[in-house]
């Protein structure tokens, strides 16, 4: 089954490269011009990716990048800019994008990025169970105590379960950062999304701050 790819860019040379071009590689492409039309689009097609510009005219990509996050989007997100500043890489992070390609780029790095943030949902075993914490790796859905869904992005998903393959044991930044940014982050994208899942969870809280090292799951 070929994954439903939206590309969301304004430039239209650059859209029309990548709508060939990634439709040559399998997937199934659907493009929007801007913001808007690209909220409208996801709504209808269900995109398993997302190649979003970050600089667009009107709804810009980090604001289209966290409201498909609140819409429901777990799907992984790649972003693609002309800037390569920590702090655009941290906005869209903490925005819920997965992954970022500076422009001018390559096609093959576009389509490398893309078919590992597949291969990431693929990859892991379907379920986690710790202390009353149940989550579906293959849908990044959490439930505590039988409680209702709560649904995580893909970034929130791998550090819950990242947390849950070792519970009682510090995970490091550091080792967060390698795993799910792939060395691409700064050390605090990993309290922020520590902060968010725990927002996510409620209390009594799960997920301790070992203060200078890192975090630990516990019940």
């Amino acid at each position: 089954m070929r994954e439903r790819l939206l590309i969301v860019e304004d430039d239209a040379p650059v859209r029309r490269m990548l709508e060939r071009s990634l439709a040559a590689e399998g997937f199934d492409v659907r493009s929007a011009p801007d913001g808007g039309a690209a909220l409208a689009l996801a709504e209808r097609s269900a995109p398993d990716l997302v190649v979003l510009d970050v600089a667009m005219p009107g709804l810009g990509g980090f604001d289209v990048c966290r409201r498909l996050r609140d819409k429901g989007l777990t799907g992984g997100i790649l972003m693609l800019t002309a800037r390569d500043a920590v702090e655009d890489r941290v906005r869209g992070l903490e925005a819920g994008a997965d992954d970022y390609v500076v422009k001018p780029f390559a096609i093959e790095e576009v389509v490398a990025r893309l078919r590992a943030l597949t291969r990431r949902g693929r990859d892991r075993s379907d379920r986690l169970d710790f202390a009353g914490l149940r989550l579906d790796t293959s849908t990044n859905v959490v439930h505590r105590d039988g409680g209702e869904a709560i649904q995580l992005t893909a970034r929130e998903g791998e550090l819950l379960e990242l947390l849950l393959r070792q519970p009682g044991v510090v995970v490091t930044r550091e080792l967060a950062i390698e795993r799910i940014w792939h060395g691409a982050a700064v050390e605090n994208v990993v309290d922020r999304y520590v902060a968010r899942l725990r927002r996510k969870l409620g209390d009594p809280p799960l997920i301790r701050t070992v203060r200078g090292v890192g975090f630990i799951l516990e019940p």
